[in-house]
């Protein structure tokens, strides 16, 4: 062989290795949120604390704030290196909400929806005009949130609902209209719009359209959205106290709600005991007191505690036009506890709202509460962790949130079908991937209706994929899964999924609340792909244990054991096994060395006077079984250090 010929092979020989080591490299990397959307903090003036309930874009692109000391403040070139602040108003009492209307800014406060005019031009409200003022009665937790603009030019407030003088944790409504939308005119009149609410912090006008979150609590199993039609009841029974006022739109009474379900469940020791009273067996799920009373609205959107926030917050469409990337017209969700932004698509389905939810960008330096867009695209960001504390390093401040101009590979959406789901990636994959069964997994789930704190997840069922399909230009997949449940929240994972470079996507799983199922012809069998590189497990015949004479000490499960049982009673929604977050960490109740029967008890019915550092006392949760909490425990002690 002469030496052209050995020196032409050597070049394909390096030209293929550098191909091979291309893919390699790009399978083994894994794709990072910087890489896609940068946080940019704004600058703020030596002395000034923004912690921020609401933001504004004005007409010539500044930005207004609202903080919770009751301030607004005006910034100009806060997209710039040296933004400056000017204090437009003060005085207010926080207020958690600004929108720029007509020359004027508007502000819920605490107790009144307020007007701020300039009358002069010198960037400082002239005026503070009172549209509409209602009740309090003091209590600490009445926050009020809004406004956001309604079609028709008027405006929508929301209030959180009190707490019980014994049971904290239990909502209370205690004047008109806590626990409310309240739609209210600019003629200074008030509309009662729905009931149902626990603690409606983000409102948002969806294409013309009414849709609120609440945070997870009593009566609400996780944090969800809502669709507020007027006359709607969200789940929440302490606002129905009011529908027997003469322009109430709701209709349905607490006494009439309790006769047909009453799932309010009280702790004894840890176990539920339910009231005399009580006609159902207990808990139910929201799903039933629809079919009951047909007012009542079902979520949206579940978005799972403690995996796709813990308070959420903020919401907001996507109408910069692709300025912020290839989520044009869909939702982004704030949250608080958190310190993060998700992502929500949502369709409708036989007349009512449903859809998926995806994590987004995580990492904000305190809570995110409010959101805008603005003029160049970007979204701005204000954050507070008063009154309830987050994953953040800072207590509040001002942040941006950039386009890098990269597009990641996500699911772009996912569709629900008749026998299973479409999903929509925003890059081609992989077709040999795509159609391998073991690219993907799922579970189904629900949470309960009850007046206990939170909800663990529960019904849990792995979902059957039984076929695929990838279409010809590698961008959607449809999955046919033969155990579709309506109602339940449907957890889809695409971890084996890779672009042809061997990109992972950014995000693997998407949670799509499943409302009803759409007719159709299913997907006819003879066009599906049921390869799977990786057998499914065979089950695995349990034996009837032989009784022991007694019981062995039971071994401190590993993280890998336990982090299931942490995510499922909502426990990593607060706590870290290291770092401090909304609780302490794990590691730091382990130096205080319980027992574990003590941990359970503290799980059952917490002692906020140890932790007098933390803002936020723990709700009890007597929802966890015995068994699970004990092995919790135990974990939790296996972190205690040797030489203690």
């Amino acid at each position: 062989m002469n030496a052209k010929k050995m020196n032409s092979i050597a070049k394909k020989f390096f030209a293929y290795a550098l191909l091979v080591f291309g893919a390699v490299s790009a399978m083994a990397q894994t794709p990072q949120e910087e890489e896609y959307y940068r946080i940019v903090t704004v600058p703020t003036p030596e002395g000034v604390l923004l912690e921020v309930g609401g933001v504004a874009t004005l007409p010539d692109g500044r930005i207004a704030l609202s903080t919770r000391r009751g301030d607004v403040w005006i910034i100009e070139n806060a997209d710039g290196s040296a933004p400056q602040y000017t204090l437009f108003a003060s005085g207010l009492h926080e207020p958690l909400g600004l929108l720029y209307h007509q020359g004027a800014l508007y502000a819920a406060q605490r107790g009144e929806l307020t007007k701020l005019v300039d009358k002069d031009g010198d960037d400082r409200a002239d005026v503070y005009e009172t549209v509409y003022a209602w009740p309090l009665s003091g209590h600490y937790h009445e926050y009020s949130f809004g406004p956001k603009l309604a079609p028709d030019g008027n405006f929508f407030v929301t209030g959180n609902v009190a707490f019980g003088d014994e049971e904290w944790w239990r909502g209370e409504s205690r004047v008109p209209y806590r626990g409310w939308t309240m739609k209210i005119h600019t003629d200074g009149t008030l509309e009662p719009w729905a009931t149902g609410m626990r603690s409606p912090c983000g409102i948002g006008m969806i294409n013309g359209e009414l849709f609120y979150d609440d945070n997870q609590g009593d009566w609400q199993g996780t944090g969800s959205i809502y669709h507020l039609t007027k006359g709607s009841f969200t789940g929440h029974p302490a606002g129905l106290r009011w529908t027997s006022l003469p322009n109430s739109p709701v209709k349905l009474t607490t006494a009439e709600l309790y006769a047909k379900f009453d799932p309010r469940q009280f702790k004894r020791e840890g176990q539920y005991v339910k009231p005399e009273n009580v006609v159902n067996e207990t808990p139910a799920f929201l799903y039933m007191v629809k079919k009951e009373f047909p007012e009542t609205r079902l979520p949206a959107i579940m978005l799972p505690h403690g995996v796709l926030g813990i308070s959420n917050s903020e919401i907001i469409t996507d109408d910069t036009n692709g300025k912020f990337g290839p989520f044009a017209g869909q939702i982004f969700v704030g949250d608080q506890g958190q310190s993060k932004i998700m992502r929500v698509v949502m369709e409708k389905v036989k007349g009512e709202y449903q859809g998926v939810a995806f994590d987004f960008k995580s990492s904000f330096q305190s809570g995110v509460l409010r959101m805008n867009w603005g003029h160049d695209g970007s979204l701005f960001v204000g954050e507070t962790n008063r009154g309830w504390g987050s994953a953040g390093t800072t207590t509040s401040g001002l942040q941006r949130l950039v386009w890098t101009g990269k597009a990641p590979l996500e699911m772009y959406t996912v569709h629900a079908m008749p026998d299973g789901f479409e999903i929509e990636f925003t890059l081609p994959v992989d077709k040999k991937l795509a159609e391998d069964l073991s690219s993907y997994n799922g579970r189904s789930f629900i949470y309960k209706y009850h007046a206990v704190y939170g909800s663990p997840t529960v019904n849990e069922e792995k979902l059957n994929i039984k076929g695929v399909k990838v279409s010809d230009d590698g961008k959607k997949v449809r999955l046919v899964i033969d155990n579709l449940r309506q109602y339940y929240l449907h957890e889809i994972m695409v971890g084996g999924i890779r672009t042809q470079t061997g990109l992972a996507v950014l995000h693997p799983t998407a949670y799509y609340t499943l409302n009803n199922i759409p007719e159709g012809a299913p997907l006819p069998a003879s066009e599906w792909s049921t390869k799977r590189s990786v057998p499914l497990a065979k089950p695995v015949a349990v034996k009837t244990a032989v009784a022991a004479p007694k019981a062995a000490p039971l071994k401190a499960p590993t993280y890998a054991e336990i982090e299931p049982l942490l995510v499922k009673n909502t426990c990593t929604a607060c706590h870290q096994a290291s770092k401090r977050q909304v609780g302490p960490a794990f590691a730091d109740v382990a130096k205080r060395k319980y027992s574990n029967e003590r941990i359970v008890q503290l799980i059952y019915n917490p002692e906020p006077k140890n932790w007098p550092e933390h803002e936020t006392p723990m709700a009890p949760m007597p929802q966890v079984p015995k068994a699970e909490a004990l092995k919790i425990a135990a974990w939790i002690n296996s972190l205690r250090p040797e030489k203690d």
